[in-house]
């Protein structure tokens, strides 16, 4: 079997460890940048995550930059804890939680993939262009930047190439148009002390503004704050990367110069901060389309809360593999992984956008109120509910089966 992937991200790298470790090993990664280099910053891999990682048997390469986050504290505009609750080992799961650099991890998995497949199963510069769903197969035609055309024939696609995807385009039109709550984020990291012993994640902040930050390094903090788009500032959308002054991002969180935590000093100090409005898509009716399927961003782009956009892409690539490896054929084996994984990830993305507006109005009204018990109590639901959603409260996750596939 034949597959061909577009998209080198987490998702798309994922997707060709895990077919390589289902006996699949016939797999091709197009990449549209000429480089792969360690962009972005600090993302969150929950334990549900973490499991299929290690399981792909990363474990140890993964703990040996991963910081293994402790908990996880909500606290006001004041700087005063509302809650606390324990996260990854601590929490009682098998698997740890990481926060890690993105690029990081990045490029762990590159690396694996180049040492598991051969340097020749990731083609960079390969920018999908059109896609022909055929019976039974499907041809990728790909355009480098000198405008020059590649054809790859495929028995199965695997469109893994983000929020803008080209193959989702090829499969749906515009049935997917991407979409803003009105809110902008903004990113960064920088050196900065430890915090709450080291491995905690804290969320500052209300319904108006917050801020997240956690290490992702020895003395590094990342941080990401989101606050209203003002009005004639929107950028474009699903556009990660616009610059913005660090001096600049700072003044909007001037008052937030706790004993425990400098915010505004450490967004000062980071070397560059970037801006994007929030976006997601709609869940979409199909992912499939004959021998073409999409996979994480592509498939269910999501509002960053929760710590899922990554995880539900791992987590699709190791779902997709299991059925492509056990199943009759490519057309039973998308079947059964778009019937195991939209309606479930269409859930995660409508509670990320519950969790970002109401959710925290609902607690910060509470926190406002000096009712800090009732918030801490309406968090602790919440988050308890959000994992069992998205599948990995302690006792799903440490008990479900093993989506690895054993070897003959």
């Amino acid at each position: 079997m034949k597959i061909v992937i577009a998209g080198a991200g987490i998702g798309g790298l994922t997707a060709a460890l895990s077919l390589h470790a289902a006996g699949i090993a016939d797999v091709t990664v197009l990449e549209a940048a000429r480089r792969i280099q360690q962009l972005g910053v600090g993302i969150n891999l929950p334990p549900h995550a973490v499991r299929e990682l290690d399981e792909l048997g990363l474990g140890e390469r993964l703990a040996s930059f991963g910081i293994p986050t402790s908990e996880l504290a909500y606290v006001d505009s004041g700087g005063r804890l509302i809650n606390a609750e324990a996260r990854g080992l601590e929490a009682g799961y098998r698997w740890p939680q990481y926060s890690v650099h993105r690029g990081k991890l990045q490029e762990l998995l590159l690396a694996a993939v180049i040492e598991r497949l051969g340097p020749g199963a990731v083609v960079t510069g390969q920018r999908v262009q059109d896609v022909a769903v055929g019976a039974p197969g499907v041809r990728v035609t790909a355009v480098d930047a000198s405008g020059g055309t590649a054809v790859h024939d495929a028995d199965v696609l695997v469109g893994a190439d983000g929020i803008r995807s080209a193959v989702r385009a090829a499969l749906h039109g515009d049935g997917a148009p991407l979409a803003t709550n009105g809110w902008t984020m903004f990113r960064g990291a920088a050196p900065g002390p430890a915090f709450r012993g080291g491995r905690s994640m804290v969320i500052v902040g209300d319904e108006h503004l917050r801020c997240v930050v956690y290490p992702i390094g020895p003395g590094v903090l990342n941080w990401l704050m989101v606050r209203p788009t003002e009005p004639g500032a929107a950028g474009e959308l699903g556009n990660w990367n616009r610059p913005v002054s660090p001096d600049a991002v700072a003044a909007h969180v001037a008052h937030w110069n706790f004993d425990w935590l400098d915010i505004p000093a450490l967004v000062r100090r980071s070397d560059a901060a970037y801006e994007y409005p929030m976006a997601d898509i709609d869940p979409l009716p199909r992912w499939t389309a004959g021998p073409a399927t999409l996979l994480g961003d592509a498939a269910h782009a999501m509002y960053p809360f929760g710590s899922n956009g990554a995880s539900q892409a791992i987590i699709d690539a190791r779902v997709l593999a299991y059925h492509l490896a056990t199943q009759p054929g490519p057309e039973a084996a998308l079947s059964a992984y778009e019937q195991a994984r939209r309606e479930a990830v269409a859930a995660v993305q409508r509670a990320n956008r519950s969790m970002a507006g109401d959710v925290m109005k609902r607690v910060s009204t509470l926190a406002r109120a000096s009712d800090h018990a009732s918030a801490a109590a309406e968090l602790e639901r919440v988050e308890q509910s959000y994992r069992q959603l998205a599948g990995f409260d302690v006792a799903t996750l440490n008990e479900r089966p093993s989506w690895s596939v054993a070897r003959t």
